[in-house]
């Protein structure tokens, strides 16, 4: 159940996924297709055994406490966040994932935002 494209645009708190780390997620399920309206809440449904998630900005405690409980289902969850360690969510990152840092920051639409990116793996 993958109705929508992984991330592939930009519009407010919402950053599509550059088109180099999609590739590296092509066939995994996406449970936060960059889509204004979903066609599903993807914190309501089962999650599959490889998942790539890169949730709203805004808000993404509830994605990663979400990724936590289906990495303990046995599934694989990779999210792409901003990098700030002033959040809980960056505490639950680093309470229950493994945090890969970039070396700089990463485009995301050809444009550079003002903060760094971080790839967490929930497993």
């Amino acid at each position: 159940m993958n109705p929508q494209p992984l991330r592939k645009e930009m519009s407010g708190d919402t950053y599509a996924s550059p088109s180099w780390l999609l590739s590296v997620f092509e066939g995994w399920f996406d449970p936060c297709p960059l889509n204004d309206v979903p066609a599903f809440d993807g914190l309501k449904i089962p999650w599959k055994l490889r998942t790539y998630v890169n949730p709203p900005y805004s808000d993404p405690l509830p994605w990663v406490e979400k990724a936590i409980q289906e990495s303990k289902k046995g599934n694989v969850v990779v999210m792409l966040l901003r990098a700030d360690s002033s959040t809980r969510y960056f505490q639950r990152c680093q309470e229950e994932g493994e945090v890969l840092y970039f070396g700089r920051r990463i485009k995301f639409n050809g444009k550079t935002p003002y903060f760094a990116s971080m790839l967490v793996i929930f497993r």
